[in-house]
This record gives structure tokens, C-alpha cells and sequence, in this order.
């Protein structure tokens, strides 16, 4: 009851300042997360008890509402067949470069073994244009960037997983053959149960009509996440693979389900993000050595840039379009939902790290969208960007 008196008191709070909030550095994700932390945190009283597994699944569902929402948004695969090439290089190149960066930090500075900073550099790789909302809403933003940086998200959080549930296996060959076989059968999943409904929906014998023609994307997505918990397949790479699916099979359905699902999804994001501080409370108010706190400065706001900006020279994109987009690069539900499964292997450790990683990303980046969003809408990409300091703060 606590959990849901404070949701909806935030909620309506978010609801007064969303207006605020699109023109300045307020951001309504950093407003659940601090809410959910002083509320685990003891401030109003006794911090409620959350069920682990209730946690990781309202992370998974929220994790996989996104990434059906934004496969949708890819225009499907003939859109896809066009650009592959930038998604690519930030996915084949960009991605195992940004892991081995973060490893090697984890490594030397936070002083993690190597098979402990592999996993906590794979749980941090994956990334979450989610909590960076006001790039997608200007126009003057390139297309391109857009572009990459949805697609690159929706599929490194699948690869990762794999990475992840590879390493935490410690040898167990099954369970590392299971994730491995879990990959293409979650493709599978997620493009031919979209591709059979609406085909069902266009014969003569069906017909989707009226306030359930936009539920027509919300069922198949739905069966989706249930064959997925039920075979085990690879949860979401199946959810941005449906997405694709409708987008290329049924476009109309995509289009009608764009604003429903968009809400659907804002509020299991928010509520994952409240749920989460909460949880991450305690953790955030453990000392860490200085050496662990510049770890994560350097895991979360540099390794991706360098990365990233490697991978894509000699692309299409411009130096300074090449460095914003691996400066957009943060963690989120795919960082969350890991960080539990490391938590709940045993591994406090590890998961604390993920946990002050996670929150110092999602405030970040969150609160420095706008202003770049802005300047690029001033300006355009062949001008220099304003600097940015942690915290959202422009740099002098």
C-alpha cells in the first residue's frame, strides 16, 4: 500500500511539472527514481518490504514494453534493410569495445577479478535511449543518430543478457547452452507470432474493429512475453523483434497502437524506476573507495564515447554526431534487471557498483538531453556542442 500511495502521489506530481520538464533539465525519471530512494531509504518511515522476483519481473515486463514500443518505431525491416550499416558497426564493434573498456577499468581500478569486470562491463553495456526522451522529440536532431541509437538499444540488451547469463554460469555448460539457444529462439518468437496474428486478423473469417484495433499490437506482444516465460527464449530480443514484425507486417496496427503503447510503457517505466530506489536504497549509501568511485565515472560517461566514436569512423555520421551518440548511452532497465540477477547469485559486490552506476547514468543523462536536443535544434550538427558536466550541469 505505501508503494502504491507513493507511485500515485509522484505520479501526480509528474503530471504538474511534465510541462516544466520538457523545456528544462527537470526530468520525470529522475523524479520516481529519488522518490523511490528516499522511500527505501527510511525517510518516511519504515521502508517497505519488496518481493525480489517482484521487482525483476515488473523490471522485465517494463524492459520488454520498451523494446516492443521502439522495434515498432524502427519502421520495419525494409526501413531496416537500408540502414543497417551504422546499427551494425555500434553493435559488432562499439559494444565488445565498450565491454572490454569497462572490464579493464573494473579490473585495475575497482579491483574486480577478471571473470567479475566481464560481467559487470556486459551488465553495463547495454543501453537505454528511454531516459534520453527530448532527442527523439526534435526535429533538428539527425535522423540518422535517431536511428542508431534506437536500433543499437534494442538489440545490445539480448546480446548482453547472453554475455551476462554466460559468465554467472561459472562452467555450468547447460545453463550457457540454454542462453545460447535462447537467443534465435526469442527472434523466432518475436517475428512469427506478430507475422500469424495479423495475417489471422486480414482473412476474411477476422476483423479488428474499433477500441480493439489499436489492442490488436498490445495481444501479440502480450503472447509474446507469455511464450517467452514459458520457453525460456530470450526475452528481449523477442520484444524488439515483434515489434519490428507489426511494423512490417501490420504498419496500420503499429500506428494505432502508438499512443497506447507509449503510455502503457511510460508507466511501467516509472514504476520500475520507483520500485528500483527503493530496492537500490541501502546500497547507495555504502562508502565506496575513491578508486571504485572513479570507476564508475569513467564506466558510465567515457568508455561508451571512445567506443563508440572508434566504431563509426569513417561512417556517414560527423565527428561531433559520432560522439554524441556514444555519449547517449545510458543504462537503464537492461542494467537494472541484470544488476538483480547478479544481487540475488550472491554477488553484493558487483551489484552494488551497477546499482550507484545505474542511478548516476539515469540522472545524467536524463537531465542533458534537452540541452543538447536544443542546440542541436540552434544550431545544427556541424557546430560545436555545448560541454556538459556530471550532473547535467553545462560545462564553462
Amino acid at each position: 500500500m505505501e508503494l502504491l500511495l507513493a507511485f500515485a502521489i509522484t505520479l501526480v506530481i509528474a503530471v504538474l511539472i511534465s510541462g516544466l520538464a520538457e523545456e528544462t533539465v527537470l526530468s520525470v525519471a529522475v523524479l520516481f527514481l529519488v522518490s523511490g530512494i528516499l522511500l527505501g531509504s527510511g525517510v518516511f518511515g519504515a521502508p517497505p518490504t519488496i518481493n525480489p522476483d517482484l521487482l525483476q519481473r515488473i523490471a522485465e515486463i517494463a524492459l520488454f514494453s520498451v523494446l516492443f514500443t521502439d522495434g515498432m518505431k524502427t519502421g520495419g525491416l525494409k526501413d531496416l534493410r537500408n540502414s543497417w550499416k551504422l546499427p551494425a558497426r555500434a553493435l559488432l564493434i562499439g559494444m565488445p569495445l565498450t565491454i572490454g573498456g569497462i572490464a579493464l577499468l573494473g579490473h585495475y581500478m575497482a579491483g574486480l577479478n577478471w571473470l567479475m569486470a566481464l560481467l559487470i562491463g556486459a551488465a553495463l553495456s547495454p543501453t537505454d535511449p528511454v531516459f534520453v526522451s527530448a532527442i527523439f522529440r526534435f526535429e533538428a536532431v539527425p535522423a540518422r543518430m535517431k536511428h542508431l541509437l534506437n536500433v543499437e538499444s534494442g538489440l545490445n540488451d539480448g546480446l548482453s543478457l547472453t554475455l551476462v547469463v554466460i559468465l554467472m554460469a561459472h562452467g555450468n555448460t547447460v545453463g550457457s547452452l540454454g542462453s545460447l539457444v535462447g537467443m534465435p529462439f526469442g527472434i523466432a518468437i518475436g517475428f512469427l507470432i506478430p507475422w500469424a496474428g495479423i495475417r489471422l486478423e486480414k482473412t476474411r473469417f477476422f476483423r479488428a474493429s474499433g477500441l480493439f484495433h489499436p489492442l490488436n499490437a498490445f495481444a501479440v506482444g502480450l503472447l509474446v512475453l507469455a511464450t517467452c516465460y514459458v520457453t525460456n527464449a530470450n526475452l528481449f530480443l523477442a520484444g524488439f523483434g515483434a515489434g519490428i514484425s507489426v511494423a512490417t507486417f501490420g504498419p496500420a496496427f503499429s500506428e494505432s497502437f502508438r499512443e497506447f503503447g507509449e503510455l502503457v510503457t511510460e508507466l511501467l517505466k516509472l514504476a520500475a524506476l520507483l520500485v528500483f530506489g527503493v530496492v537500490i536504497a541501502p546500497q547507495l549509501f555504502t562508502t565506496l573507495t575513491a578508486f571504485e568511485y572513479g570507476f564508475i565515472l569513467l564506466a558510465v560517461f567515457a568508455v561508451r564515447v571512445g567506443a563508440v566514436w572508434l566504431s563509426l569512423v569513417g561512417s556517414e555520421l560527423t565527428t561531433k554526431e559520432s560522439l554524441l551518440t556514444g555519449w547517449f548511452g545510458p543504462k537503464g532497465f537492461a542494467s537494472v534487471v541484470y544488476g538483480l540477477l547478479i544481487f540475488r547469485a550472491g554477488e553484493v559486490h558487483v551489484a552494488r557498483l551497477i546499482a550507484v552506476a545505474v542511478t548516476a547514468s539515469i540522472v545524467v543523462y536524463s537531465s542533458t538531453d534537452i540541452l543538447i536536443a536544443r542546440w542541436f535544434q540552434k544550431h545544427g550538427s556541424d557546430s560545436k556542442p555545448p560541454s556538459v558536466g556530471v550532473g547535467g550541469v553545462p560545462g564553462t
